[in-house]
């Protein structure tokens, strides 16, 4: 349910995002997702968060991160933590929980809706706290993959489920494939 006077942000959870859409196999137009929220009410804010990894040389996300910066959205990011886990397998960290809630309730006195780009249920209490403060929340995921991108109760605390899967002949555009080799 949105208005056309609503004062709007997004607030994009880039790793959950990318995997969601991964999972029902295409790749998100970030020009157009950010155009379809124009449309639908004013557009205060477009927040993307994400952990990049350190000192390496090159990195898959970069070219999106500086896209997307140079573009109207507000990035935030932090360096990724490498670990071993308990069975020698190396893993990455990059939680942006902390980042996301802040700046979500920092912003919601000037907000009348919010829109989550996660499924993860750990954003259901920051949920309620922007409900509590009059702002109405839609949760952008999906239940259509297998499993489920989106957490049960996460999606019962918004006002607003989207189904991801229903944006993708708005935001959507096909995967890119891996470059082939020009030796043939």
């Amino acid at each position: 349910m949105f208005y056309k006077d609503d004062r709007l942000a997004i607030f994009i959870d880039g790793a959950n995002l990318y995997a969601s859409a991964k999972a029902l196999g295409f790749d998100i137009d970030y020009k157009l997702l950010r155009q379809e929220f124009d449309r639908r009410g004013k557009l205060m804010r477009a927040y993307y968060y994400t952990a990049l990894m350190e000192g390496e040389d090159y990195s898959p996300i970069r070219p999106l991160v500086d896209w997307l910066h140079y573009n109207g959205y507000c990035v935030v990011t932090k360096p990724a933590k490498e670990y071993t886990d308990a069975l020698g397998r190396r893993k990455v960290k990059g939680n942006m929980d902390i980042e996301l809630t802040i700046d979500a309730m920092q912003l919601a006195p000037r907000l009348d809706h919010a829109v989550l780009f996660s499924g993860d249920g750990d954003f259901r209490p920051l949920i309620e706290a922007l409900q509590r403060q009059g702002v109405r929340v839609s949760v952008v995921s999906t239940i259509r993959s297998q499993p489920p991108m989106i957490a049960d109760d996460l999606r019962r605390q918004a006002d607003n489920f989207i189904e991801l899967d229903a944006l993708r002949d708005i935001v959507g555009r096909p995967p890119r494939e891996p470059q082939a080799s020009d030796n043939g």
